[in-house]
């Protein structure tokens, strides 16, 4: 399905840019002659960085959508740091020459947006998403299902750009944010949430689905509730044993010192 894109070609963020760089480009070609190729080739950059094409957007309501073009650097099982539940993590990496317009993954409600300040690590690395300066929208599906989208700055980028605000309303594929110049986008799901894409795997933002996740949550005694709090009880277990075993070992340790 498609719908109208208010930036079909270049996005509004880059033409500042452009537009100093091509001045800069002529008038050095005045005073310089083909000295100026470098300035060329660096405009030719920043035209193709700041590109924002129009996409095709998948019909089913179930489809959790790329936020980014990049690649996929993450696929796990984890925490959301951000409203401290479990959560499946999908992480997209993007590098300069990606799309770098970020694109709502779902349709739903805006809850808040939090912003952290932090450092601007190599956004490859797994540590950026909770060291590097950061931009979460905690969002809620129309059927309610919680999901928060990060921005995470890189090494390069040093500028996040996010317009939108608690209570707004997003559609997928709505462009709701920008980041210059290489970075990566978070997204945590519900742990029912089926992976569609593996780590390695090249994505679109927009046009790539990411994950299926169920309209509706899973029901108190189903399968998927079960094998859930299942992994749960099992994590508890490890953790009580391996407490077990320290102390055992501790008072061990104290036993034979006292001989």
């Amino acid at each position: 399905m498609s719908r109208m894109y208010p930036y079909p070609l270049i996005a509004k963020e880059g033409w500042p840019f452009i537009i100093g760089s091509l001045v800069l480009s002529i008038l050095t070609v005045v005073w310089c002659g083909w000295w100026s190729l470098p300035l060329w080739v660096i405009t030719v950059f920043v035209v193709q960085f700041f590109r924002d094409p129009a996409r095709d957007i998948p019909a089913d309501p179930e489809d959790v959508l790329s936020p980014a073009d990049g690649r996929i650097v993450v696929v796990e099982k984890t925490s959301d740091p951000y409203r401290e539940v479990n959560a499946l993590k999908i992480s997209v990496f993007m590098n300069v020459f990606n799309v770098h317009s970020n694109r709502s993954p779902i349709d739903g409600k805006v809850e808040r947006v939090d912003y952290f300040k932090g450092s601007f690590l190599n956004a490859a690395v797994d540590k950026a998403s909770v060291q590097n300066e950061r931009n979460a929208v905690l969002a809620v599906t129309k059927t309610g299902r919680p999901v928060t989208f990060v921005q995470v700055a890189g090494l390069v980028a040093r500028r996040i750009l996010c317009y939108v605000h608690a209570h707004d309303l997003l559609h997928r594929g709505d462009r709701y944010g920008f980041i210059r110049f290489g970075s990566r986008v978070d997204v945590y799901l519900p742990e029912d949430a089926t992976p569609l894409v593996a780590i390695g795997d090249k994505v679109r933002a927009s046009s790539t689905v990411l994950a299926k996740l169920p309209l509706a949550a899973p029901e108190e005694g189903s399968d998927v509730a079960e094998r859930q709090g299942a992994e749960q009880n099992t994590g508890e277990q490890a953790d009580m044993v391996k407490d077990a075993t320290t102390k055992a070992a501790a008072a061990a340790q104290h036993v034979l010192s006292q001989e």
